[in-house]
């Protein structure tokens, strides 16, 4: 018995239309654009930008960004491929199963719920520190016993138990939420650009790119891995301090990929799904780069707080009322990043719950909410003990090294489903098929050799888990073990025939 067994891509399109395993196509292309960018903006626009800039590349970390965006954008062309060939809930998991093997998808799959669920927690704690830091600013006090920081986070438990809720009501009206939230979240985006233009100092762009130097030295488990392997000495600012900024802002961008997780629930999603993805990134891209501009033409990058750089660069300029504005923005905008994470990994688990590759009764949907209202609730309750009980920290990382696996793993499964599977529709096509997937995989293995050694260890630590996981239950009860697939196989022509 394989475990390298391959789904086929007709009865991945067949599982679809179980009767107990069915979600409702409802989502357009505006709401999956709208489902990204609530997603890609979020902390990153508020927080990191300033500290990007401080710490590693000046005023051209808005170069920094472009990079980011070229890199992220290249696993983004392989996502909208797969998205608009096997339009089905699941993303990289789902896709992989077709192409690499069902321990791969396993791997994916246990890759991507490492990503979304501890990413919905950190965000959550995030969104919980600027929820308080804006209550203090129209003067109400948060009791600090059950504040961020303390052993119980309640305002974090409290808006993951929201969101939960909502999610299990309904994809469709969680995303009538979103997109207000979104609206709101933008509006501060738009503000913060054309507010701060008029307090641009262009002596503070001078020099765009400054003159390189030694950077400080990671010690001990934080040090990196490719300067464990290549003993190369760390720089900050010039070429190789735009280099390490985008290996620092491309997680501003991770994201996009959960709305592939949603492709199941598109209304077209050959058509839609490529428009989604590709849309919300290059949005987000240009908003990136015109926040970037003007927060380090407002203020020297050496006097930006990177904790909070929006809010201190029109302090810096006398306009601190703004900063109560920035932080209610900040409010909306985390809250569209927490809802959008636990709805991808209820949608991934879902998947994996389909394919018997965890408890099938896991993942049935809901007769009148069309949602799998027992996981979502699962997830929801896992992540908002996480989110409030600990102290999260470094693990923010471990967010990152599921992501570029996963990245990593779904531009190389693109060629090798082209050459099995040449038959297959695509509305959708990665131009440069080889080159494009091999250098999307390539960049993602560069970025994944900058995170610590201590990120590494942690992931080796959590990946071990999934192995237990899957050669103790999930290899023997999976539809591919049993042969429920060849049921599907069957059913696969009428489907595909309707799609």
């Amino acid at each position: 018995m394989s475990v390298f067994r391959t789904k086929s891509v007709e009865a991945s399109m067949a599982s679809s239309e179980e009767a107990d395993h069915k979600l409702k196509r409802t989502l357009s292309a505006l709401d999956l654009t709208v489902f990204g960018i609530g997603v890609i903006i979020g902390a990153g626009i508020f927080t990191l930008t300033g500290r990007a800039a401080k710490d590693y590349a000046g005023p051209s970390i808005a170069l920094s960004f472009v990079i980011g965006a070229i890199v992220c954008g290249l696993a983004a062309l392989c996502y909208a491929e797969f998205a608009s060939t096997v339009p089905v809930s699941g993303s990289a998991y789902t896709f992989s199963y077709a192409t690499l093997g069902e321990l791969v998808a396993w791997i994916i799959g246990w890759d991507l719920l490492l990503e979304l669920m501890l990413g919905a927690s950190v965000v959550a704690q995030g969104w919980s520190q600027y929820f308080v830091t804006f209550l203090g600013q129209l003067g109400v006090t948060w009791p600090q016993s059950v504040g961020p920081g303390s052993h119980f986070d309640l305002p974090a438990f409290l808006l993951i138990a929201a969101l939960t809720l909502l999610i299990a009501w309904g994809i469709k009206e969680s995303l009538r939420v979103n997109l207000v939230l979104v609206g709101v979240k933008l509006f501060i985006v738009l503000f913060v650009i054309f507010a701060g233009i008029q307090f641009i100092n262009r002596d503070n762009w001078s020099p765009f790119i400054p003159p390189s130097q030694p950077g400080k030295a990671a010690e001990g488990l934080t040090t990196p891995l490719l300067q464990v392997i290549t003993g190369m000495t760390p720089a900050t600012y010039g070429v190789m301090g735009i280099m390490a900024g985008a290996a620092i802002v491309f997680f501003a961008y991770i994201g996009f990929d959960v709305v592939a997780t949603t492709a199941e629930e598109a209304k077209n999603p050959q058509r839609d799904l490529p428009r989604g993805i590709l849309g919300s990134l290059a949005i987000c891209t240009l908003l990136y780069v015109a926040v970037t501009l003007v927060i380090t033409g407002m203020q020297n990058y050496k006097d930006i707080d990177p904790d909070a750089a929006l809010a201190t660069a029109f302090k810096s300029v006398g306009k601190e009322g703004y900063a109560t504005l920035i932080s209610a923005g900040a409010v909306a905008g985390l809250t569209t990043v927490v809802m959008t994470l636990i709805i991808g990994a209820t949608r991934v688990t879902f998947a994996m719950s389909r394919d018997h590759l965890i408890p099938a009764g896991l993942g049935r949907t809901n007769p009148r909410t069309s949602t799998p209202v027992r996981l979502t609730l699962i997830i929801g309750t896992v992540v908002a003990l996480i989110a409030s009980l600990t102290p999260i920290g470094k693990l923010e990382e471990m967010v990152n090294i599921g992501t570029l696996t996963a990245f990593m793993l779904v531009s190389l499964a693109v060629p090798i489903l082209r050459k099995r599977r040449p038959d297959l529709k695509r509305s959708f096509k990665v131009p440069g098929n080889p080159v494009v997937p091999w250098l999307s995989a390539a960049a993602c293995f560069y970025l994944v050799l900058n995170l610590s050694v201590e990120t590494w260890i942690r992931f080796v630590i959590w990946m071990l888990l999934g192995f237990l996981i899957y050669f103790l239950y999930s290899r023997h009860h999976s539809k591919l073990a049993t042969g429920e697939e060849e049921e599907g196989r069957r059913a696969a022509p009428e489907v595909l025939s309707e799609r």
